[in-house]
């Protein structure tokens, strides 16, 4: 993997309050822990970007090594990463998700 990869990645994060890496679309995600990800996202109104890794394999590779962390969804929030659908899950059942997104400039 390139630096350049993880240049691109970092940028993504950093530019974005959140970002969703996942595979496919918020329309047409094509894994069901995507389509799990983006139902939170989705009721708690949030607003995302969202980066398809079937689209790029750079940054399917390289978005594991950035957060050290082996699958796909992954959640960042404010430049920090998050977690993939079940930690999602089990901070929106808590109600720990909806907290932190209040603190961020994703709140609608």
């Amino acid at each position: 993997m390139t630096d350049d990869t993880q240049a691109r990645i970092d940028a993504l994060v950093k530019q974005n309050p959140v970002v969703l890496f996942m595979k496919g679309s918020p329309l047409f995600p094509q894994c069901g822990f995507s389509s799990r990800a983006i139902a939170i996202l989705n009721h708690l109104n949030v607003e995302f970007e969202s980066v398809d890794v079937l689209q790029d394999q750079g940054i399917r590779q390289g978005i594991k090594t950035y957060s050290d962390w082996p699958t796909i969804p992954q959640l960042y929030v404010n430049g920090e990463f998050v977690g993939g659908s079940d930690i999602m899950m089990e901070m929106y059942e808590s109600g720990e998700l909806a907290q932190l997104f209040e603190g961020s400039d994703a709140a609608n």
